[in-house]
């Protein structure tokens, strides 16, 4: 089939299923957002990627800024979106492709896309990594009093159609199903993929390499939080566990991030001189291994409005990686269950920080604790994240 695969972010695991169906004999190009500050798989051409596949850059003249929290901000980000869509739209026009699969997609963008899919009976295929509708609606009205309620309620309005109008859904949990059939989805158009991390590009390495080695980590202990730090986080979690450990040389707080959280972490460190919290733009794609090697623990938090509607894919990174979890993040989340049933760490919910940097301390006091967490972690990624058997499926799901 000729497959357009759209992953908004840029996402490791989703450019590793893009070139895992090119290997099939599909023809496959993989399109993304290149002024989308998030961090990034491999998505230049490499040498040894499979014929079918071509990955293929969507530019805005300017990228989309989420960090406004303003009406006027809200329409600019809105405005750029669409502006986007219509890109994205012109882009898939060109490749003529049978299927398209479209994931992390802003509704202002996935709207259009599906829109001219339908006029051409173009099978479409919406991979549901969140409810954006509800966390969108949420914010809005928090923010925008009045037109915030107005605004979040178009918004999922526009959600539902998109839903109930896909010819497939791909659910990363089942606990989307029950919201999505009461907004009218067919049952039977459901499918429920949870994600993944591509295993082979997170080899477990050694605590001392190249990269610890330059930002003087090898001796340290180390608590390390990498990606997106937005509107679903609370950076004041990541700010107590350096608070903990203020004057003390052993150990450091280390966050890879950009934008707003990473600008009010700098903000904190400067006006407080917390040596112990190390600020780090994303590091490229090919350093995580060493990366997530020079880590002893590593963290993520994610805000109880999140629920069960927002999966970290960082966690299912981290599981990769061969180290101990810590996650502040609602039990009943998908990630958080999964660190519970593999025993690759502990989880503690985002509205306990002084348990969050308690549970912190344990790990950080108990290495045969977290080495015994982080050999489980590596087993459950090496049993569950094999890509082909993940690409096997997909392909079933698109061909219908």
């Amino acid at each position: 089939m000729r497959l357009y695969l759209h992953d908004y972010a840029g996402h490791p695991f989703q450019v590793q299923l893009a070139r895992a169906l090119a290997a099939r004999g599909h023809t496959v190009r993989h399109g993304y957002s290149s002024t989308n500050v998030t961090p990034h798989g491999t998505l230049a051409q490499q040498e040894g990627d499979p014929e079918g596949f071509e990955p293929e850059p969507i530019a805005l003249d300017q990228p989309v800024d989420k960090t406004r929290n303003s009406l006027r901000g809200f329409w600019q980000r809105q405005r750029r979106e669409r502006a986007y869509g219509k890109r994205l739209v012109e882009h898939v026009a060109q490749f003529q492709p049978e299927v398209v699969l479209a994931a992390n997609t802003p509704l202002d963008a996935l709207a259009p896309l599906q829109a001219w899919c339908t006029e051409r009976d173009v099978r479409f295929v919406n991979w549901l990594q969140d409810l954006i509708s509800v966390a969108t609606h949420r914010l809005l009205r928090k923010k925008i009093p009045g037109l915030g309620e107005l605004a979040g309620r178009y918004y999922l309005g526009v959600e539902q159609r998109i839903l109930r109008r896909s010819d497939a859904v791909v659910m990363i949990t089942e606990d989307f199903r029950a919201s999505l059939e009461r907004w009218g989805v067919a049952p039977e158009r459901l499918y429920v993929v949870e994600n993944w991390a591509p295993l082979e590009n997170i080899p477990v390495r050694p605590k001392r390499n190249p990269w610890s080695e330059a930002f003087d980590l090898a001796d340290k202990r180390v608590l390390l939080y990498s990606g997106t730090l937005g509107m679903k986080h609370n950076p004041d979690l990541l700010l107590r566990l350096a608070e903990r450990w203020r004057g003390d040389d052993s150990v450091r707080v280390v966050v890879i991030t950009e934008g707003p959280g990473a600008e009010w972490l700098r903000a904190q460190k400067a006006k407080t001189g917390l040596e112990t919290l190390l600020l780090l733009p994303y590091q490229p794609f090919e350093e995580l291994p060493d990366v997530f090697g020079a880590a002893d623990v590593l963290v993520a938090i994610l805000e109880p409005d999140a629920g069960v509607f927002s999966v970290p894919s960082k966690v299912l990174t981290y599981l990769c990686a061969g180290r101990a979890l810590l996650l502040a993040v609602p039990p009943e989340n998908l990630a958080a269950r999964i660190v519970t049933r593999s025993a690759s760490g502990v989880v503690v919910p985002p509205t306990a920080p002084t348990a969050f940097v308690h549970e912190a301390a344990k790990l950080l006091a108990d290495e045969p604790r977290r080495l015994e967490a982080g050999i489980r972690a590596r087993a459950y990624a090496e049993t569950t994240f094999e890509i082909e058997r993940i690409a096997e499926r997909f392909e079933e799901i698109l061909v219908g």
